[in-house]
């Protein structure tokens, strides 16, 4: 009797250990995943000038209408946040509006390589006034809605194109037929 007692607590206390082991090596494992996980995780930024390709291009349709597209060319994902600002011409006093019916539900995420797009519209009859432009400036914007960066100034297509007082762009949109329903 003593004897199988011997070896039940002998078996017990070696059953112990190893699941005392295990449970350690567990924990590490799980600790080592997760801190890989937080080491790895790519932080997002705010897309800015310095972290995107800006383009700019006259579309067919709808008529009167220009896509922006802002690529991601940094290392790190990007948020393009609300809707870029935009100074159409050199002595452009105030950036276009923004058409507030295209707000996204939201904010555009840019992984590398991956491209948001604005709508402009440059004219309409119902505008006023009017004159025809040979650069857009562009803005991004920060979270809380406030231009930043400095300014890329791109050249518009055929040497110009006419914006009058109707002129408008559209919140960031993941893709360019979202940004051109505007």
């Amino acid at each position: 009797m003593r004897i199988a007692t011997r070896f039940v607590s002998r078996a017990a206390a070696s059953s112990m250990v190893v699941a005392a082991a295990l449970a350690l090596v567990g924990f590490q494992a799980t600790a080592q995943t997760a801190s890989a996980a937080t080491k790895k995780a790519p932080s997002v930024v705010t897309c800015t000038t310095a972290n995107t390709k800006l383009t700019v291009t006259e579309v067919s349709r709808p008529i009167n209408h220009l896509l922006l597209k802002a690529t991601n060319t940094g290392t790190k994902p990007c948020y393009a946040y609300i809707a870029p600002y935009l100074r159409a011409g050199a002595d452009a006093q105030a950036p276009l509006p923004w058409a507030e019916e295209t707000t996204p539900q939201a904010v555009v995420t840019l992984e590398h390589g991956q491209s948001a797009y604005a709508g402009i519209t440059t004219s309409t009859p119902e505008g006023e006034g009017g004159a025809k432009e040979k650069t857009l400036g562009v803005f991004f914007a920060d979270r809380k809605g406030n231009a930043i960066n400095n300014e890329k100034t791109l050249k518009l297509p055929k040497g110009g194109i006419f914006f009058n007082s109707a002129a408008t762009v559209t919140y960031w949109q993941d893709n360019a037929a979202d940004a051109l329903t505007c």
